[in-house]
């Protein structure tokens, strides 16, 4: 399989069709093939391959401008404060209540940063790696010589208590208990901050998901996000191939970017209702199951079991929270390579149900939403192997 892989990506132009087939049924880790096909089927990468290390370095030099523009230049300007006076005037101060004041702005940001903090310090917590500290810390951001505010330093600074909203837009609490795969540290304290000269890899996360809020003030940054990025900036923070793997802040961005490009409207409320939102996506996993199991879609419709009680976190995070890191990756190839985007993920989410049809019809109401909520079958190669069956027997 590695050879096979080895060859479409030998050709001066990649075949993305036979790429696509072979990404499907899943990227073998090996030599960073799976970061390098995730580069090209999220569109990062051209099929061309001598157009590679310009692009890279193009974007790589862009990414490191935002980092300049969006947190040392603001982190600057704070830090001047104390010494120089003179960019606080009449019509730029603290207190200013104009929109476009430069403060508003930097008040307004610290509450996206503080939700975003909350978010990714606790990505992963069965995993140490997201609090362990990477091997290639942002010399930009960490250069001891900096006096600057930076973004560690303004959640530490920050006194505003942001009024943080759960933003669970179906307004279902969870029924149950808790997955077993996601267990919330009581607390904070857990996660001491490194030393200064060294971050831990959410804070790489963090800066990725705030420099992405700035750019997109449309939809900035809402919950799930985090659960997003979290899998992509894993992958290409362990690819093998060094040279790539110092650069995956800045190709997880972009990589993100592209992601969210197709995957945005799941996050915008306004959109819901409408037939790129999720509300049409959740309905449509259940006219899919119709067509395959009308037993199943009955009792379900029966018990008044809605989409959005499962479906809707199934569907915008991607499955990136019902089973371990490995796996989410495993179904990201598969994923990632449909060519009708994501099509296959309502036929994986169908499978997730057929696979356990027995207990849900027996169930009563509250067994089959905690069955939903807290999906019992982790063999992600049976589920992917049964949405092919679904996939081809249309």
């Amino acid at each position: 399989r590695i050879a096979d892989f080895q060859e479409v990506l030998g050709e001066p132009t990649v075949a993305l069709t036979k790429l696509r087939e072979l990404c499907f049924s899943g990227i073998p880790f090996d030599g960073g093939l799976r970061c390098l096909c995730w580069k090209i089927l999220l569109n990062y990468l051209p099929l061309e391959k001598a157009l590679w290390s310009s692009l890279l370095k193009k974007q790589r030099d862009l990414y490191s401008q935002f980092l300049k523009e969006m947190i040392i230049q603001p982190g600057i300007a704070k830090a001047n404060l104390g010494v120089s006076r003179e960019d606080v005037t009449l019509e730029d101060h603290p207190l200013n209540p104009n929109p476009d004041s430069r403060w508003n702005t930097y008040f307004k940001d610290n509450e996206v940063l503080l939700q975003i903090d909350k978010d990714v310090r606790r990505l992963y917590p069965d995993m140490a790696f997201f609090q362990r500290p990477t091997d290639y810390p942002c010399l930009l951001i960490l250069d001891p010589q900096n006096e600057f505010e930076t973004l560690r330093r303004r959640v530490e600074q920050t006194t505003l208590k942001s009024q943080t909203v759960a933003r669970n837009r179906s307004g279902v609490t969870n029924v149950s208990s808790g997955s077993p795969l996601k267990t919330t540290p009581s607390s904070l304290s857990e996660y001491e901050v490194l030393p200064n000269g060294c971050e831990a890899h959410w804070e790489v996360v963090e800066r990725i998901l705030f420099i992405y809020a700035k750019l997109n003030p449309g939809i900035a940054y809402v919950q799930g996000m985090n659960e997003i990025v979290g899998p992509l900036y894993y992958t290409f923070a362990t690819d093998p191939n060094r040279a790539w793997k110092e650069h995956a802040e800045a190709d997880t961005f972009f990589c993100f970017t592209n992601l969210m490009a197709e995957i945005r409207d799941n996050f915008i409320k306004s959109l819901d209702d409408s037939q790129c939102g999720i509300t049409y996506k959740m309905e449509k996993v259940y006219s899919t199951l119709k067509e395959k199991d009308v037993e199943l879609y009955l009792k379900l419709q029966e018990q008044n079991i809605k989409p959005q009680f499962f479906a809707f976190r199934w569907l915008t995070l991607l499955l990136s929270q019902e089973f371990l890191l490995p796996d989410v990756i495993r179904i990201w190839d598969s994923l990632f390579a449909d060519d009708k985007r994501f099509d296959f993920l309502l036929l994986v989410c169908c499978a997730m149900l057929t696979l356990i049809r027995d207990q849900l019809l027996e169930g009563d109401f509250t067994l089959n939403m905690r069955l939903l909520q807290d999906y019992p079958i982790s063999d992600v190669h049976l589920i992917l192997k049964k949405a092919k069956e679904l996939q081809d027997s249309k």
